[in-house]
């Protein structure tokens, strides 16, 4: 038997389909079909990833025969016949990745969907698309939140300076939760995509359905948190033109709308990102566009994140001279008042137009022969 005999052998004996199996090596399942029909081989970290998941050895899965491997032929350790799958307890020292960690933790017969008509979940990208979809609505909506306090230590209510540090430690408070949330969760989306590149769409028309249903009721929910705080100030303002506490309904009215628009926000982002991330088609386009993008020279890309980097440190310079260079939350641009923190959105959208820029000439460089 060859490599890819021994390949579909191994398949068979887990009723494991093309398309789980790619999953797990982090392959398309053409990848697949290529080796066992001979058109392609693996290189070798996937060789030895198919040793592992199966429990076999190079030898017997690349030249020998994995129902009679050599090593029970030749200490009588297994039986002939019996198929070398790892032991549920790997002894140390065994390897841990997610190949071998689901060979030890999946049972002999795999279902799959000529078993039982559905595909399955098998790389945990649900529970991973929660989470993720957690912490990035959880993450804007702290950095939101934390400027809805500013305005209550405003307008001279405090010993002078003291509000501003207070205002400025509680959105900086806000900035680093956010941040905290969001880095990790990205960082974690970017691993599990380098795990697995390709998922196979195993959601229902009717999990479609439900999410479409949840993203309604978090627009309707965000919409109306908004409008909620938008109320709010439009009664502040009659109050305070009634000469009623003039002023004293502003500051707090701002910080409710504020808090509102965090938690509109947190409505929008949460569902609206678990209904996008239901798009597993998109979700494997996108990987085959990176793993293009990878083969490709890519040289503007480099540039663009030296560009990039250059921009933002400017920005954050601009905006620490701003807020303390004068003990003032306001900079002066063109007869323009604007909050220091504008000099991070500017930052950013100079950013959003040089990746655009330099992702072009990437393309037209790649094009040319």
């Amino acid at each position: 038997m060859g490599f890819s005999s021994n390949l579909q052998s191994l398949r068979s004996q887990r009723n494991m389909t093309q398309e789980q199996l790619a999953m797990l090596l982090g392959v398309s399942r053409q990848a697949i079909s290529k080796w066992e029909s001979e058109k392609a081989y693996p290189e070798m970290d996937k060789l030895l990833m198919i040793c592992d998941l199966f429990g076999c050895t190079l030898d017997d899965l690349v030249l020998g025969d994995v129902n009679k491997p050599e090593s029970a032929r030749g200490d009588g350790r297994r039986q002939e016949g019996h198929t070398a799958f790892p032991s549920p307890h790997p002894a140390d020292g065994a390897p841990s990745g997610t190949a071998a960690s689901f060979a030890a933790s999946a049972p002999l017969t795999m279902p799959s969907p000529a078993t039982h008509g559905l595909p399955t979940d098998i790389t945990g990208y649900d529970a991973h698309r929660k989470s993720f979809s957690l912490r990035i609505a959880a993450g804007v909506a702290a950095i939101i939140a934390g400027t809805a306090f500013i305005p209550l230590f405003d307008g001279g209510k405090s010993t002078e300076g003291i509000g501003e540090l207070v205002a400025v430690a509680v959105l900086f408070i806000g900035i680093v939760v956010g941040l905290a949330l969001i880095i990790p969760a990205g960082m974690s989306h970017a691993e599990f995509r380098r795990k697995h590149p390709f998922v196979e769409d195993f959601y229902l028309d009717e999990d479609h359905a439900r999410s479409a249903r949840q993203l309604a009721v978090g627009i309707v929910t965000g919409i109306g948190c908004i409008l909620a705080g938008v109320a709010m100030v439009m009664f502040s303002d009659a109050m305070d033109g009634s000469g009623s506490g003039a002023g004293s309904w502003s500051n707090a009215a701002t910080t409710v709308l504020l808090l509102a628009v965090s938690i509109g926000t947190f409505c929008f982002t949460i569902f609206g990102v678990r209904h996008g991330m239901l798009d597993l088609n998109e979700y494997n386009r996108e990987s085959e566009k990176e793993q293009a993008a990878r083969t490709s020279h890519g040289k503007y890309e480099r540039i663009n994140g030296a560009v990039c980097g250059v921009i933002m440190i400017l920005a954050t310079i601009g905006g620490l001279i701003a807020l303390f260079g004068g003990g003032a939350m306001n900079v002066s641009v063109f007869g323009m008042q604007l909050p220091f923190w504008m000099f991070w959105v500017i930052g950013g959208l100079l950013c959003g137009i040089a990746s655009v820029v330099f992702g072009a000439l990437d393309e037209g460089d790649g094009k040319r022969p």
